[in-house]
């Protein structure tokens, strides 16, 4: 029996499949890289906000400490959005004619909160609490970076559970000092797997990574 396909084929064939496999693993990347870029998960990228709020300026420059606008951080799962009254503290003395803090003004004599626009929301099939986690030696600045220095809020991190994980998988690598949890300025000793592995024995630490810490 004669031979219906030339042999060619054979070589054709095989290029066909590698460079469909080649194909499908750089879409795949393609995907990935899309998936990761701030692009998709907003990383370092300002959020419009109704007032252009600095903590460069209040957290960084003046010293405010965290805890006098998040009042609610070290009792609650949500760390609290300072309502209009907090910021008329000070801006009732000063800036008092400054056009850009017109919303404000106008929040307090309507008593109409500020829609502020979230920067770190995550999805609501998952629970996050500030609280337990501010009591476990993790400090402000390991989520949401460097936030004195923040012009304009952005978000450090992607949110996803592999980011997450990432900490409860190893938690001395990320656990400070109790006293340090709200200073925007502290920076990581160069002894830190030595000091974290005593602070994660002190602070009675868990390796939490079941599916029910956070999907409740």
């Amino acid at each position: 029996m004669s031979q219906i396909f030339h042999t060619s084929t054979n070589v054709l064939s095989r290029l066909s499949i590698y460079g469909g496999v080649f194909i499908v693993a750089l879409l795949g990347a393609v995907l990935y890289g899309v998936e990761l870029s701030p692009w998709y998960t907003d990383v370092h990228v300002s959020r419009e906000q109704p007032v252009p709020f600095s903590h460069k300026h209040h957290a960084g420059e003046l010293g405010i400490d965290c805890r006098y606008c998040h009042t609610s951080v070290e009792k609650s799962a949500f760390a609290g959005v300072p309502p209009t009254q907090t910021c008329m503290t000070c801006h009732s003395q000063i800036w008092t004619n400054s056009a850009m803090l017109e919303p404000v003004r106008s929040s307090y004599r309507t008593d109409k909160s500020i829609s502020w626009t979230r920067v770190n929301a995550l999805p609501d099939f998952v629970y996050f609490d500030h609280s337990i986690h501010v009591s476990k030696g993790i400090g402000c600045t390991t989520c949401h970076g460097q936030i004195a220095e923040m012009p304009l809020t952005y978000r450090e991190g992607t949110l996803y559970m592999s980011w997450c994980l990432n900490c409860h998988r190893q938690p001395e690598k990320y656990v400070r000092p109790k006293s340090q949890v709200f200073n925007p300025n502290y920076v990581v000793p160069s002894n830190q797997m030595e000091l974290g592995r005593q602070l994660v024995k002190e602070y009675k630490i868990q390796s939490l990574q079941n599916c029910s810490v956070c999907h409740r």
